[in-house]
């Protein structure tokens, strides 16, 4: 195949993706065609070298014909601009960057639009989501959760709605985690628009994936096939808060099919917003009611080894609030007491106790009081 114009006018990585991006844009390839062209002709270059006849065994006619039509350089020439400006990536299955957890799955995506740092798409990840209508104690669980899973080094995957989505991205990056949104708009659109600056700081810090082309808006049937990313990116998926019809429902179901490990935080029986976790704990999934539940499940004991230390007042190993539970001995003790000896500020130290309350290793007392359960 030629392209009509020059090949100098881009470099050859991303005339190469070019053909990727193209081959996309055309109507009715999705995810699933796009892969069996791929299975049957090898790259995008050999699938627009075929024949009108040979593709016709793979697709419909009609595909067949935009195929035959070459490139469309007219569409291209944005997302091509996009992806030469830094910290901008395609990653396509033949990408060694390509995430592997994706290609476990049945239909993954061919390419991923990225912004930011690519390491994270191979590194152990856990899926944390959840209503977007969430109470405040269900966005305090899912970001002390979040906290306390990026001690075990894994990075925290969500969908930067609003609600859950948010609070987990929050706590991975208050924890100097990782963290990863995938999103189910072209990553020239930050949706919702609430989650702006906090889109800016993943990028700067994590990483946001799309499938979706750039200029892509929000409709509501792009959120199940983001689902399947988040889902198969991770080890298992944690479901904060959720009703009986919801998109977590969705994702936690995905997980399931996909081989992963399903958890719930149970709720109150008069909340709208538990029904979905009892209803996914009654199908089977575990239910969480502390941060040991998830780290014993995934075997996560020996993974704190290499997780680097986000404070300064301790050489201990292991989670940063291990050094706190250190320092409080087996006296109850005040808060305020905790934030004398250990020279952090009240914000972060009652960060530290809530995941230790959650890890069943503190008991709160009356009197503002909390110590070490033996």
């Amino acid at each position: 195949m030629q392209l009509s114009h020059s090949e100098n006018t881009y470099n050859e990585e991303l005339v190469e993706k070019s053909l990727w991006i193209s081959l996309s844009n055309i109507h009715g390839v999705g995810s699933q065609t796009f892969c069996q062209l791929l299975k049957t002709f090898g790259n995008p270059a050999n699938i627009y070298a075929a024949n009108h006849i040979q593709l016709k065994e793979v697709v419909s006619d009609k595909i067949a014909a935009e195929i035959t039509k070459g490139v469309d350089e007219e569409a291209l020439r944005e997302t091509l601009h996009w992806l030469s400006q830094a910290n901008n990536h395609l990653v396509t299955l033949a990408d060694s960057h390509y995430p592997k957890a994706l290609l476990e799955i049945s239909d993954p995506p061919p390419f991923l639009y990225a912004k930011g740092n690519l390491a994270l798409l191979n590194q152990p990840s856990i899926a944390i989501v959840g209503s977007r209508n969430a109470s405040v104690q269900g966005e305090k669980n899912a970001e002390a959760f979040a906290q306390g899973l990026s001690g075990y080094n894994l990075c925290i995957v969500s969908g930067l709605a609003l609600g859950i989505d948010g609070a987990a991205h929050r706590g991975a990056l208050k924890a100097n985690g990782a963290t990863i949104a995938v999103v189910g708009t072209g990553l020239d659109i930050v949706y919702p628009a609430k989650h702006r600056d906090l889109a800016h700081q993943i990028v700067e810090r994590g990483l946001i994936i799309s499938e979706f082309a750039l200029g892509t808006p929000s409709k509501p049937q792009n959120f199940p096939k983001r689902n399947r990313i988040i889902s198969g990116l991770s080890l298992g998926c944690l479901v904060v808060e959720a009703n009986l019809q919801s998109g977590s429902q969705i994702t936690a179901r995905l997980s399931a099919e996909q081989g992963r490990e399903v958890f719930a935080i149970p709720g109150s029986i008069h909340s709208p917003m538990s029904k979905g976790c009892h209803q996914l704990i009654k199908q089977g999934a575990k239910l969480v009611d502390c941060l040991q539940d998830i780290v014993e499940e995934l075997d996560l004991i020996n993974a704190t080894e290499n997780v680097a230390e986000t404070s300064n007042y301790s050489d201990n190993k292991g989670p940063p609030q291990n050094s706190l539970l250190t320092l409080m001995g087996y006296e109850p003790i005040t808060l305020e007491n905790i934030v004398h000896l250990s020279g952090l500020t009240v914000s972060e130290v009652s960060s530290m106790l809530m995941l230790l309350e959650l890890e069943g290793s503190v008991a709160s007392l009356a009197g503002g009081q909390y110590q070490k359960i033996m």
